[in-house]
């Protein structure tokens, strides 16, 4: 009638299979970030001995920054699962026309960045060394939302860009 069917950005199979595997690489370094071997006390002897050594700290003021770097860790983490996923589902799922972003690409997203958030904690929740925290998830998800709004502006500043040129 007067719609277009949906379509992909881009049409080539290859480019979506790179865009699912950029993202489950991402989630297995999730994973394993995950584990023990990641726990506060093991990231802590690496990270503490490097930070006395640049900048003469004292174990009580790493001990401070650590929280921060660790947290700091699940903002870049997260945020970048999401974006990752947003790439991944805007390249599977086509929409009519040649829409660049659309929100059903950003809540997938999202909600899948929370989905792993949820699970990644209660995964911690069973290993002796790490804590399952709930905090940790609002954290994960708000780096995911905090994501979606940077891709957002971004298109917006391109499409803009492209107009004007």
């Amino acid at each position: 009638m007067g719609t277009d069917p949906p379509t992909r950005l881009n049409s080539d199979p290859h480019h979506l299979l790179k865009s699912w595997i950029a993202a489950i690489l991402w989630l297995i370094v999730i994973a394993i970030e995950s584990s023990t071997l990641l726990s506060a006390h093991h990231t802590g002897r690496i990270l503490y001995p490097v930070l006395h050594f640049l900048f003469g700290m004292n174990w009580e003021r790493f001990e401070y920054w650590h929280f921060y770097i660790r947290k700091g860790g699940h903002v870049f983490g997260y945020g970048l699962l999401s974006i990752l996923l947003f790439r991944a589902w805007r390249d599977t799922l086509p929409v009519p026309g040649n829409a660049s972003w659309t929100f059903r690409w950003t809540a997938i997203a999202v909600l899948g960045t929370a989905l792993v958030a949820s699970l990644d904690e209660w995964h911690q929740s069973y290993l002796p060394s790490r804590t399952g925290r709930w905090q940790d998830v609002v954290l994960d998800s708000c780096a995911g939302i905090a994501a979606q709004v940077l891709v957002w502006l971004w298109i917006v500043s391109t499409s803009r860009r492209r107009l004007t040129a």
